[in-house]
């Protein structure tokens, strides 16, 4: 049982991050601010790109969560586009072919989803240990590119399954087509000779009758008893495999909470015991409702939750008093003081990475970019550069010198505060560069 006076904060695998932690932000802006290789699993259910709009039923525990999951270009930054069409060239023809493929306004809506959510993959590749797994949740509506895309960023060689869950408690047939009551799971490492894995076990529906096996110089043979007859066991579980059978959570449930994307807490616990230890940082970048913390709580991991809605923080808080042997402070429903952080900042990073002086870093960058601009690239004196944040501060960069650089005074206010994509962007139209 946890005790109040053990609920006291240390920061998750020595990182800026301290467990328990959840953020009300856009998610890309706080895993820019966290530290490399510091997460030990990330579990994702971000939007399926269903092209609906979700809303918690009034008068349930989520009720004020809602979401948009119809997507177009204004849902992504025009500077996203070219940092992965110049950087990840690879990474960008996935999300072209996939647009392509679906054509017309499908094609630019899956296009503006597939961009926005390599943003994300690529800062959670960053921030995983070379120990770590990543799970993302999704239905066969984009599974066929999340896949390739998942692909691109970790290494095919670093897929392991396509976990199919299977809720077939809930009603999903159609009038032209079978019912589909399943959503699959991409199940990565960050390193296919590294990632940890705890193999699991499950009651069978029904015990079987098992043959008996020894190795007999190498071979393995029926082992017989003293009489000759061939022996037997009888097995009642057997390793879980890649179907999941789990039913969806239903509004009887008391885990309900009426948020409209709920994943049962089973289906959490199994990924969360698979795929980590006893003191390990669970992330969860799109918690929701918090079935990825209350899952990680409930078996002894550290956890991080990053959701847009407030309600995340309120329901962590209500979902951890009422499902998990937390003391109460005084006895009272209310959580120990401290338990859960709630942040609505930007995480700053910490590490290798340096930060000198301003004279000092501009010489270097000066002699660096010997004498050009990186917008333009045209030669100017040393008085008329700027010193310029690659990443912007406020959209998660770090104040650090491998986030800086030189820019002529137009290219500075061009840039603003936008990533470098967005001023090259200008400059091709400017036909500056």
């Amino acid at each position: 049982m946890v005790k109040a006076k053990q609920a006291k904060k240390k920061a998750a695998g020595g990182s800026s991050v301290k467990n328990r932690t959840i953020f009300t932000r856009d998610n890309l802006e706080v895993l820019r601010g966290m530290d490399d290789e510091t997460v030990d699993l990330v579990y994702m259910d971000p939007p399926f790109n269903s092209n609906r709009d979700y809303a918690a039923p009034l008068g349930s525990k989520a009720a004020g969560a809602a979401f948009k999951d119809t997507w177009s270009f204004n849902d992504t930054k025009e500077e996203w586009h070219g940092l992965i069409a110049e950087e990840y060239p690879q990474l960008y023809s996935v999300i072209e072919g996939a647009a392509q493929a679906a054509g017309g306004r499908s094609g630019k809506g899956d296009k503006a989803y597939l961009i926005y959510m390599s943003m994300r993959l690529l800062e959670l590749r960053r921030i995983l240990k070379p120990t770590g797994s990543i799970y993302y949740h999704c239905d066969p509506v984009m599974s066929h590119s999340i896949k390739l895309l998942m692909d691109a960023v970790f290494g095919i060689n670093n897929f392991h399954n396509e976990i199919v869950w299977y809720y077939y408690n809930k009603y999903g047939a159609g009038t032209r087509v079978f019912g589909r009551n399943y959503d699959q799971i991409f199940f990565y490492s960050k390193d296919e000779k590294k990632y940890h894995f705890s193999p699991l076990r499950e009651k069978r529906d029904e015990p079987v009758r098992q043959l008996v096996r020894e190795n007999v110089g190498g071979v393995l043979k029926n082992k017989r008893d003293e009489d000759g007859k061939i022996m037997h066991r009888v097995v009642d579980d057997k390793k879980v495999d890649a179907v999941w059978r789990i039913p969806g959570v239903q509004p009887a449930s008391k885990h309900y909470t009426g948020y409209p994307t709920q994943k049962p807490l089973p289906l959490l616990e199994r990924i969360v015991s698979a795929s980590s230890k006893e003191g390990d940082i669970v992330l969860d970048p799109f918690c929701g409702c918090a079935t990825t913390c209350i899952a990680a709580e409930k078996l002894g991991r550290q956890w991080i939750g990053i959701d847009i809605s407030p309600k995340a923080a309120e329901l962590v808080i209500g979902r951890l008093i009422k499902e998990t042997d937390i003391v109460p402070a005084g006895g009272r429903m209310l959580l120990p003081k401290g338990y859960v952080i709630h942040r609505k900042d930007i995480p700053k990073r910490r590490g290798a990475a340096k930060r000198s002086a301003p004279k000092l870093i501009k010489q270097f960058l000066f002699g660096k970019q010997e004498g050009r601009c990186n917008g333009c690239q045209h030669t100017f004196d040393y008085r008329h550069f700027h010193i310029d944040h690659i990443v912007p501060v406020s959209k998660g960069g770090q104040d650090i010198d491998d986030n800086k650089q030189l820019l002529c005074g137009h290219c500075n206010s061009i840039k603003g505060d936008r990533d470098m994509a967005h001023l090259k962007a200008r400059l091709r139209e400017l036909k500056i560069s």
